[in-house]
Formats: C-alpha cells, structure tokens, sequence
C-alpha cells in the first residue's frame, strides 16, 4: 500500500459527501481505484474484503436505500469482516486510507453504518453468509449544493467541531493532560488524530503518551453500539490508527502497532485499552 498523498492536505480535504453530481467517474481513475483497493493492508492482521457497486450497471438502483441520507450516488464501496480481534480495526484503518486516497482524487465520500439498507446492499454486493458488514461508502463527485438533509445532519453531530486538545491526548495517566510542546515529534500524527472522522462524530480515542510509547484507548459511549452485534466504535479506532501511522510515515518516524503494551494506570469509567503504538 503507497500512501504518496500529502497527509494533513488530503485529511483537511476530506469530509462526508452527501449530495452527488450525475458525472461520470473517468475510467483511469475507476482503475487506479481499483488497483489502490487491491493493495490495501493494515497492521493488525486479520483480512478485510471490499465489494464494489454500480448501481447504473444493473437493476439494483431502485431496490436499495439510505433513508434519504445519501442523494445522487451511484458507485458504492463495502466491507466485510470476520468478527475476529482487531478485525474492526483492520477495517477502519484500510477503509479510510480507501477513503483519503478518494479525497485525493478529487472524489467524494461517506462513512455508513447505521444509515443503509444492509440487507439490500448485502444482496447486490453478494456478500457470503456469516461475514460482518459493518460499513459502505457512496463516492464520487460532490453536487454544488448540499440538500437540507445533510445540512441539517452535519448540524446535528456538529461535524465540523473537534474535541480539544486536552480532551483527547494524556501524559502517564489520564489525570494529566499532554501539551503539544510535550508531545514533541509526535505532535503532527495526533493532530492529524485530532481531525479524523468517527461515528456521529463521537471521538471516541483517547491517547496517553509515556516512555513505552503512545497508548490508544477508546472511549465507550454508553448505549452506542447496541444497535450492532459488535462495537461499531473500533472502526472508529481503526481510523485513528490509520492517521496516526500515515503521519508517521510521512515525517519517517519508524514504530509499529501492538496490542499488548497497556500501562498499569487507572482508567476512568468507560474507557477501554486497545492497542499501542511503540518506537523502533
């Protein structure tokens, strides 16, 4: 996988389209695409399965749904899973480097996962038996206006609108807030944390920096998940991780991921270890 896109530009470009053109995507970006998926990989192992979908191919167009949140797209792209460890976070991580790669290209993008037919998209991606199918996205170009829906929706999660600083990154425990100052060099990738997309915008990581290394924590809303058969929130975690190690890469930082450095600290209610990053 060649991340050769400028880190902070693409992920400041990206953000969730709702509205689409009725434009043709060109056939050497439909390739290029195409070859960008079949690279895809992520630190933690297990596998990630990606379903592409064109609606003006066949007669799906008017059997499936997004409950009026998604207007205009015709290409979809999905995922799926074997609910297995860190298979969520497999996920998130190799479908946002997906989606940056898309905003890179000019194309538009939304993260779904609660707001689609599954069962429809499930039969017109023929997905198997027994695999998870937590996430699709619609991509293609942005309309010039965004209806009110999604107006009104980017309003109600306060889409533009990031935690602080503080709220998010920790040194040694979580009763001390990390500076940017402290940070150091680290201090690019958790911006670039900072700025990711999550589920309703909830923001759900939380970092604490020490000697060992940076510590990912997800915060647990409470109740969020019980609509799903699995934590929907760790793809979110999968997406800090994706930014966090393409901004490292991109300021040749070398450190790898582990899930099994957690720091003998307290953690505050609802809050849950995940993995680590460490430094080579």
């Amino acid at each position: 996988m060649n991340i050769n896109f400028p880190i902070e530009v693409t992920v400041k470009k990206r953000y969730s389209v709702r509205n689409y053109k009725d434009q043709a995507i060109e056939s050497d970006k439909q390739k290029a695409i195409e070859s960008f998926i079949d690279s895809l990989e992520n630190p933690f192992g297990p596998h990630v399965a990606f379903h592409t979908l064109d609606l003006k191919s066949g007669p799906t167009a008017q059997k499936l749904g997004t409950y009026g949140v998604i207007k205009g797209a015709s290409h979809y792209i999905g995922t799926t899973i074997t609910l297995e460890p860190m298979a969520l976070e497999a996920l998130g991580y190799e479908f946002e480097a997906l989606v940056l790669y898309l905003a890179d290209l000019g194309l538009g993008t939304c993260w779904l996962g609660g707001t689609f037919d599954r069962q429809s998209f499930s039969n017109a991606m023929k997905i198997e038996v027994g695999q998870i199918f937590p996430i699709i996205t619609p991509y293609g170009y942005a309309a010039d206006h965004k209806h009110f829906k999604e107006k009104a929706m980017r309003k109600l999660i306060k889409a533009d609108q990031r935690k602080e600083w503080n709220q998010l990154f920790f040194s040694d425990d979580f009763q001390s807030p990390l500076s940017e100052a402290a940070a150091g060099d680290l201090a690019f990738a958790l911006k670039m944390v900072r700025l990711g997309p999550s589920a309703s915008n909830k923001q759900p990581w939380r970092i604490i920096l020490n000697d060992s290394g940076c510590h990912f924590y997800e915060y647990k809303e409470p109740g969020y998940s019980k609509a799903f058969a699995y934590d929907i929130q760790r793809v979110d975690m999968g997406i800090a991780a994706a930014h966090f190690d393409f901004s490292m890469k991109e300021k040749n930082i070398d450190g790898h991921f582990v899930t099994s450095a957690q720091p003998e600290i307290d953690l505050p209610k609802n809050v849950e270890y995940v993995f680590s990053w460490i430094r080579a």
